[in-house]
């Protein structure tokens, strides 16, 4: 009982990080692309958003791997579990397919709201990491251990080309309600969506990988301890 329990957690958690990462990086091409045609001669953000993209790829090929090594295909979590995907819809009443990404970047209001949007749940995914890292039920998987190890140390350059431009720019910092939507968005996955999510026994898995179709990238780093 006891192991069919931490299974299903632990299946649960890759599901609902290998979903996250691999809405990160087709998010963020869609960012990129909009920058470069704003800002084209702005190296350093353009860079910096660049390796943000490339770390979550790899992060989503990690825990690829980690469920094929096990022979299984993640949950099929869908964006309601999504933490970005909450945070757009909530902040710009749009899905993030729906979402203009090119009028959002030409215009600073927007482009600002964006930033900030990123950059806390970016630095809500760093805190969870940490915590993870020290949860009993993870610390009995090593592999997962060291994907979150990965994690934790990729995370903080991952804000800090959008706290950059809101700096560079004289932008306001966060104010209490916008984190206040992050921790609701939060405590909605994990007292709320994750129970059911766990408690449903007729939640399938994915029948094909989400980046089924895609170009071939350049394989993750290895994670086997």
């Amino acid at each position: 009982m006891l192991a069919w329990f931490r299974r299903r957690y632990l299946d649960l958690l890759g599901s609902i990080y290998i979903y996250n990462e691999h809405r990160g990086y087709t998010s963020i091409d869609r960012v990129l692309a909009a920058v470069r045609a704003r800002a084209p001669d702005d190296h350093q953000l353009i860079a910096d958003i660049e390796k943000h993209r490339a770390d979550e790829r790899k992060h989503y090929q990690m825990f690829k791997r980690w469920f094929e090594l096990q022979g299984k295909m993640p949950f099929a979590v869908g964006r309601t579990c999504g933490h970005i995907d909450r945070f757009v819809e909530i902040m710009f009443r749009s899905t993030i397919d729906d979402l203009d990404t090119d009028a959002i970047v030409a215009r600073d209001d927007l482009f600002e709201r964006l930033c900030r949007v990123i950059s806390i749940t970016e630095k809500r995914g760093y805190r969870q990491v940490d915590i993870l890292l020290k949860h009993p039920l993870v610390r009995y998987d090593k592999t997962l251990i060291k994907i979150f190890q990965i994690i934790e140390r990729d995370e903080p350059s991952h804000w800090a080309p959008y706290d950059g431009w809101l700096k560079a720019n004289g932008k306001r910092d966060p104010k209490w309600w916008e984190k206040a939507i992050d921790t609701f968005i939060h405590s909605e996955l994990l007292f709320l969506k994750l129970p059911a999510l766990f408690l449903n026994p007729r939640l399938q898995r994915q029948r094909a990988w989400a980046d089924a179709g895609e170009l071939v990238e350049p394989k993750a780093e290895p994670i086997a301890a």
